[in-house]
């Protein structure tokens, strides 16, 4: 019997031993699951009540406890059984990936080792018939060769002989591919992986993991693991199998709760959202760093997405304050000005902090000056939110005395004679109850008027306590207006007095989001989050210096892994003390650098990396396809002929990726009627397969299987701002590229060699 054949008789005896896996947990999850909805219907009949006595009322307690631990216990057990079965269903399809034979120096015998992406035991649950891809001996399918190996356990560095190493494509039980391969991935597979079309959400890589992609999956030194990767070069999947590997690795102190993901705007999400659980796992927290400043921002903002900030940048470079705006954007966005705000901060806490009264019914309890005198009494040894705590006990004393004169006023009585039934019968049972007075309620007018004046006044606790009383958007104003600071820019008041008049329309710019959110925090006070252990900083080039160094002051106590392409940073001012160069004095952290690109074919990767920002030398994956196209003709009509071309090639999803929203709109208008599109702006969270219309901030992380550029020309993509852009677009193609431009091309295309795209 042949190799091939040998192989395929284990696969079918791992089928087999899934299929008897399957039937007897599906025979314990139907009687688990009978037995717990029965425990539910009967859990009062073995509980017996009694609450005479003392004793026998511990005795009560005790028996519910130990019913409803009984059941817990239970319910836990048959989701268990639950998630095993979709890992057995998931392991159907195909059980594994990859064979490894090793010699342990200290055992003489060979071991082959079947690597997928779950574990399979033996019917004995003795031996291992797959390895999980996360554990230690997997390690030796991603990083070696054949000859000598060695991987790391918890305690210790095992060492011996890989003789062989092999890959296997299997769908539904049968073996489509196998191949003996060295220290990398074998092409094969990689071509067959890549040559698909493009997915409406990314898929998991375990089987074609690259050894400098298991490196970031792996590595959990470094509490800040950078990874600079070129456009295609895998990190953003690498970063997800990263989150499952720590998952696996650290089950008992990591879960899904304690790892968020920050991704690059909502679609992104969506895109990304299948990973984990395609590998067993929860999907962590995901949000945008958007979400988060808004989810955080205690007072009535609007604010500016990034989004918005980026069309502004791109379309209103004529407008009259653009300078101003663009130099406030890149003063905003720096560390110098986070130096300012904590100077300021130093400064109120001797004098200058504004307040808002305390009113009830419209008639002030404390002013605002009452507020201040107290405060700036407490002495400026004390920081600003531990006085503020103690101005927040002060304040409820003097409302409870507020309170208690109310209770006998007219309007009381008013609105107890508006409640109805249930309210009235409530009201009176809690006031009966609480007799929060200090006295015996007599009556039940004195009872409905204690239980009303409580819930009259309860907004009113709740607000102090959450310290609503500061006016911190007046004393956040007062810092470009009254404020004299020496190490303010030379620019500041022209700089001030934009910023003055967006604050008085309660809007915060994006570049203003950030400071705003961090001079409250240095106000309020401590808002670091310690539940999240692991961060991930998707696209992290588009980060200002302020914003990186924020995410730093809020999560001071967690892992950090940063992701990103500075060839793809297209907020300008984030190539400045970019989060993704290297920082001198950062301990322990880690640099990875990608240089590999899977996503584009050869061809793409060729034509691209001549107008790449950074210059560096990408290495194509040899992927054979189609050179770039450069179209000379008329958008209207060279738009619609390709967008046909492209569909009669197969190609399921094609993208074009204009420079702006505006240029979107006027494209979407063009198409209308003419073909069925979608228009993707910024509040679509998921996308269909067909023809797509985006600005290309919003097509970062995301591939197509073509991609056309609708004006490529000089006019439209003339400054050296724009080469991120238009590196950024073209590197979205997995397949083919066309670029339309009626004018004279654009000087990116002209950098170029000329043997690498074709002109039409």
């Amino acid at each position: 019997m042949d190799e091939r054949a040998q192989e395929q008789q284990r696969v079918d005896k791992i089928m087999n031993e899934i299929k008897t896996k399957e039937e007897k947990l599906y025979k314990q999850s139907k009687g688990l699951k009978e037995d717990v909805i029965e425990q539910r219907k009967t859990f009062w009949d073995d509980i017996t009540v009694n609450m005479d006595e003392p004793d026998d009322v511990i005795e009560t307690q005790e028996s519910i406890k130990q019913q409803a631990a009984l059941l817990s216990e239970k319910e836990r057990f048959h989701g268990k059984v639950g998630e095993r079965l979709k890992t057995l269903d998931r392991l159907k399809h195909s059980p594994y990936f990859g064979r490894i034979d090793f010699m342990e120096d200290s055992y003489p015998e060979k071991e082959a080792i079947y690597i997928g992406i779950s574990s399979l035991m033996d019917k004995d649950d003795k031996d291992f018939l797959i390895y999980d891809w996360r554990a230690p001996i997997s390690s030796l399918y991603y990083d070696s060769s054949t000859g000598r190996a060695g991987y790391r356990t918890r305690e210790t560095t095992i060492t011996g002989e890989v003789s062989l190493k092999r890959q296997f494509i299997i769908k539904h039980g049968v073996i489509e591919g196998m191949f003996d391969t060295g220290v990398t991935i074998g092409d094969q597979m990689l071509q067959q992986a890549l040559g698909n079309n493009a997915s409406t959400t990314m898929k998991s890589i375990v089987a074609t993991i690259q050894k400098e992609q298991n490196q970031i999956i792996r590595n959990e030194r470094s509490s800040l693991l950078v990874v600079q990767g070129v456009a295609g070069s895998g990190k953003t999947s690498a970063a997800l199998q990263r989150i499952a590997y720590l998952m696996y690795r650290y089950r008992e102190e990591l879960n899904a709760d304690n790892v968020v993901l920050f991704s690059p705007n909502p679609l992104f999400g969506s895109y990304i959202s299948n990973v984990l659980p395609e590998l067993g796992e929860t999907n962590v927290r995901q949000m945008t760093f958007l979400n988060y400043i808004e989810k955080r921002l205690m007072d009535n903002f609007t604010v500016e997405s990034p989004f918005k900030q980026m069309e502004y940048v791109l379309t209103q470079d004529e407008s009259q304050d653009y300078p101003t705006r663009k130099k406030s954007m890149e003063y905003l966005a720096s560390l110098a000005f986070k130096d300012l705000i904590d100077t300021y901060v130093e400064k109120i806490n001797e004098a200058g902090l504004r307040f808002k009264r305390i009113a009830f019914r419209g008639e002030t309890i404390v002013s605002k000056q009452r507020i201040y005198d107290y405060f700036y009494a407490l002495g400026e040894e004390i920081a600003i939110p531990n006085k503020l705590e103690l101005v927040v006990k002060w304040l409820l004393e003097e409302v409870r005395t507020q309170q208690k004169e109310e209770l006998n006023k007219d309007w009381v009585m008013e609105k107890v004679e508006l409640l109805d039934k249930e309210d009235y019968m409530e009201a009176y049972h809690q006031a009966e109850e609480q007799e929060d007075y200090g006295s015996s309620i007599s009556d039940e007018e004195e009872v409905l008027r204690a239980q009303m004046v409580k819930r009259v006044f309860a907004p009113l606790k709740k607000r102090i306590r959450n310290l609503e009383f500061v006016n911190i958007p007046a004393t956040y104003q007062a810092l470009f207006t009254e404020v004299q600071l020496e190490n303010a820019p030379k620019d500041w008041q022209e700089i001030a007095g934009h910023i003055l008049t967006q604050l008085k329309e309660r809007y915060l710019t994006w570049e203003n989001a950030t400071p705003y959110l961090y001079f409250q925090d240095r106000i309020l006070g401590d808002t670091t989050d310690r539940s999240v252990r692991q961060l991930i900083i998707d696209e992290a080039q588009d980060y200002s210096a302020f914003q990186f160094a924020y995410i730093r002051h809020i999560f001071p106590y967690t892992r950090m892994t940063l992701l990103g392409d500075i060839n793809q940073a297209i907020y300008t001012y984030a190539m400045k003390e970019n989060p993704l160069l290297p920082v001198d004095h950062e301990e322990n952290q880690e640099r990875i650098t990608l240089m590999k690109s899977y996503r584009s074919t050869k061809q793409i990767v060729e034509f691209t990396k001549h107008f790449a920002p950074g210059g560096e030398m990408i290495e194509p994956f040899n992927r054979e396809g189609s050179k770039p196209v450069l179209i000379q003709d008329d958008i209207r009509e060279t738009l619609l002929q390709r967008v046909k071309g492209f569909a009669n090639e197969g190609y399921e999803t094609t993208a074009i990726i204009c420079k702006t929203l505006q240029e979107s709109d006027e494209i979407a208008e063009v198409l209308q009627g003419k073909v069925e599109f979608n228009q993707i702006n910024e509040e679509t969270y998921t996308f269909e397969k067909g023809l797509l219309i985006l600005p290309v901030y919003l097509a970062k992380g995301i591939e197509f299987d073509a991609v056309i550029i609708p004006n490529a020309s000089e006019a439209h993509y003339g400054k050296e701002s724009d080469r991120t852009l238009f590196y950024t677009a073209c590197t979205r193609a997995m397949h083919a590229l066309a670029m339309i431009s009626v004018e004279k091309p654009c000087k990116f295309i002209e950098e170029a060699a000329g043997e690498t795209y074709e002109v039409e």
